[in-house]
């Protein structure tokens, strides 16, 4: 039987499977679907819970061996294996199989998996639990369904947001769940259940940390040439690698260009409406596009792009972290020094 991580909600503790499968590759998810399990076992009286972790020398004689032996305290237990490759190999596919044909009524196995492929799903072990019990894969949300994921759960906290702070949060956590609860809870310390602004996430992300490479972007915006190397070093000093600062650079790199290009024919706020630029950016794009010409941008962009092949081992010349504070300032209107 196969069942979503979101309808383990309607799963009864009266009504449970001998056996579940949990796989899946998204840590919060993986953690939040299996607590969920763990306490319908609670309350259908499993009340003690055995630990196994299928690695390295793992024997499988011991699945076999607390599946057919009773509880010390004559109690209902819970075997929890954990398998994180997701494939048992043969011994543990025999054991498995040998499991599932008498299972006992005072044990429920739970097995969380890393994400189990194609191939694996059509092997014997995960046929027989798959008839016997049930699989839950966990999938995260795309990218289309995140939004409406988010706000969701912070519904779920007693909290609301307005679509411009979604937007925000939204491409600040770049679909890494267990920031995003993060960032949830801190909100919900912060303010309550009150409505979340721009302001807000923008505020919250701040206190978060010293340096962020959003921070390093605002600074070349505004012209702030000394505060943007300073962020720069600051990002090298805590270890931030630089794919992640050339990441932000060229995403907003790419925007100013195509607002450039784009204002020769359309106005800047039809642009940012048709680029769904948040109404608090405005201020320092408007900035940044005062001062460069859109052949800049686009020199920019190849400069970033030289930068990517260097990171990647395809252009040995130059130094670059270097490069990037070279890019970082030029954003922020210095003339620099031109590499070969």
């Amino acid at each position: 039987m196969r069942l979503k991580a979101e309808q383990l909600s309607t799963l009864t503790p009266g009504v449970l499977a001998p056996v579940y499968l949990l796989s899946g590759d998204e840590p919060l998810l993986m953690q939040e679907s299996a607590d969920a399990l763990r306490q319908l076992a609670r309350q259908a009286g499993y009340s003690e819970r055995i630990v196994m972790h299928a690695e390295g020398s793992f024997d499988w004689q011991e699945l076999r061996q607390c599946g057919n032996s009773l509880s010390l305290f004559a109690q209902r237990r819970l075997i929890e294996l954990r398998l994180p490759t997701g494939k048992p190999g043969d011994a543990g596919s025999r054991a498995l199989c040998d499991y599932l044909e008498q299972p006992s009524a005072d044990n429920l196995l739970l097995i969380v998996s890393a994400k189990i492929d194609k191939a694996a799903q059509s092997a014997k072990w995960f046929k027989a639990i798959d008839k016997q019990g049930v699989v839950i894969q966990v999938w995260p949300p795309d990218a289309q369904r995140f939004p409406a994921w988010l706000r969701q759960r912070i519904r779920t906290r007693g909290m609301g947001i307005s679509d411009e702070a979604l937007a925000l949060l939204v491409e600040r956590i770049e679909g890494n769940l267990l920031a995003c609860d993060q960032e949830i809870e801190k909100l919900r310390l912060l303010h309550g259940t009150a409505t979340i602004d721009a302001a807000m996430v923008l505020q919250a992300v701040v206190d978060s940390s010293r340096f962020d490479v959003y921070g390093l972007v605002d600074s070349a915006l505004t012209g702030d040439a000394v505060r943007t190397a300073h962020i720069l070093d600051g990002l090298r000093g805590e270890g931030i690698e630089p794919p992640v600062v050339l990441w932000a650079l060229s995403r907003e790199l790419r925007l100013l260009a195509r607002l450039s290009e784009g204002m020769r024919q359309e106005s800047f706020d039809s642009l940012c409406a048709a680029l769904r630029v948040w109404e608090s950016r405005k201020g320092l794009l408007r900035q940044g596009l005062q001062r460069h010409r859109p052949g800049a941008w686009r020199g920019m962009l190849l400069r970033a792009a030289r930068i990517d092949r260097m990171i990647k081992g395809l252009d040995a010349v130059g130094n670059v972290w270097d490069e990037l504070l070279q890019l970082s300032l030029m954003m922020a209107g210095l003339r620099t020094v031109r590499t070969v």
